[in-house]
């Protein structure tokens, strides 16, 4: 099994960027997200976030980082690594680390996060869980998570609708859990990385800033259109 104090270690303090593109960008090919990831990895991340199973082989076999992987499947309700399948086939391909949804939506498969998280243990990985609130995340740390993340504040209703990252959130989950928590979401700049750090987070995962080149693009074009 990953050896959770060493990879803990490794990212205490450290960014993780994810590699990664949306059904029908120009930057979903393999090719290109390994070559984002190795960009990264020469930028000193610490570890990669990418999705799907034949994306996280392949970043694993190019990259000399640890990978976080998941497997989105749709995009309503639970989508990362929304069943126990999909999670045994992300550790297959070689994550340390399987991010899954935690929050309290029902999982398509019927399961339990805790038995997914017994599963991906049994594969010998750790996992990420990717939740929206503060009672998501104090469960499922109980639940035998090694890492909680507040990826999915904002986009889960009861969870608060804002621009920035929930800095409240990943605050109020290092205070409450015992095991590193993740910031994610919405973090665009150098200073919001560094006050997520300072808000107790363990390590930070910023995407769409730095490799998301449509998504900058359109940012850019919507600011400079006249009225």
């Amino acid at each position: 099994m990953t050896d959770n104090a060493d990879l803990t270690a490794a990212l205490n303090g450290r960014l993780i960027v994810s590699c990664q593109a949306p059904p029908g960008d120009p930057m979903r090919h393999t090719s290109t997200l390994v070559r984002l990831a190795r960009a990264a990895e020469a930028g000193g991340a610490a570890a990669i976030r990418a999705n799907e199973p034949e994306v996280v082989a392949a970043i694993g076999a190019e990259v000399g980082l640890p990978v976080i992987g998941l497997w989105k499947d749709g995009d309503t309700g639970v989508y990362i690594t929304p069943t126990v399948r999909h999670a045994l086939a992300v550790a297959e391909a070689g994550a340390a680390v399987v991010a899954a949804d935690a929050t309290d939506r029902p999982r398509p498969d019927g399961s339990s996060f805790a038995e997914l998280v017994a599963a991906v243990h049994e594969a010998g990985a750790l996992v990420m869980a990717d939740v929206a609130t503060l009672a998501e995340g104090v469960k499922a740390a109980a639940e035998g998570a090694d890492f909680v993340s507040s990826t999915l504040s904002g986009y889960v209703p009861g969870s608060p609708a804002q621009d920035g990252p929930d800095l409240e959130l990943v605050e109020a989950l290092a205070a409450a859990v015992a095991v590193p928590v993740v910031a994610e979401g919405r973090i665009a700049t150098p200073q919001e990385a560094a006050q997520a750090l300072a808000r107790g987070a363990h390590s930070v995962v910023v995407g769409t800033a730095i490799t998301a080149p449509t998504a900058l693009t359109r940012h850019f074009v919507k600011s400079m259109t006249r009225p």
